[in-house]
């Protein structure tokens, strides 16, 4: 497994979208928006499944994810080994938030699961000599 930095950390923990992109077992590509995460660990990050259709069957078919985020000129992709749980303390804990998260915005959400990412490469995504370097 691969460990987030704490720049990485700090920056996937300030941002209030990510993009999330799985792909079928036979390699079609989805990528979706991501509002609802969490840091787990160092190598551990939880995603909840508030709306997830085809990503969801995607996971089932092929539990390897990639998420990205960036700001301005500095940016990051995390691969990694996905599992789906809709049980247990992490998940009644992200279900309690994002239900009132919910009620703060006027707008009902239920989270119907979280998917656990166990982070397996990181790499740079920032413009630059350094574009595409493989960090952890």
């Amino acid at each position: 497994m691969a460990r987030m930095n704490e720049r990485v950390k700090e920056m996937l923990a300030a941002k209030k979208t990510i993009i999330l992109a799985t792909s079928t077992s036979d390699g079609e590509p989805n990528v979706v928006p991501i509002h609802s995460k969490n840091i787990i660990d160092d190598e551990t990050i939880l995603i909840s499944n508030q709306f997830m259709g085809k990503t969801l069957a995607n996971l089932r078919a092929n539990p390897k994810v990639a998420i990205t985020f960036w700001d301005k000129i500095e940016g990051y992709q995390i691969k990694g080994d996905c599992t789906y749980e809709t049980s247990g303390k992490l998940y009644e804990e992200t279900a309690a938030f994002v239900e009132a998260y919910g009620k703060s915005i006027n707008y009902p959400l239920s989270s119907k699961g979280i998917l656990l990412i166990k982070i397996t490469a990181i790499y740079n995504v920032s413009p630059g000599p350094h574009a595409g370097e493989k960090i952890a």
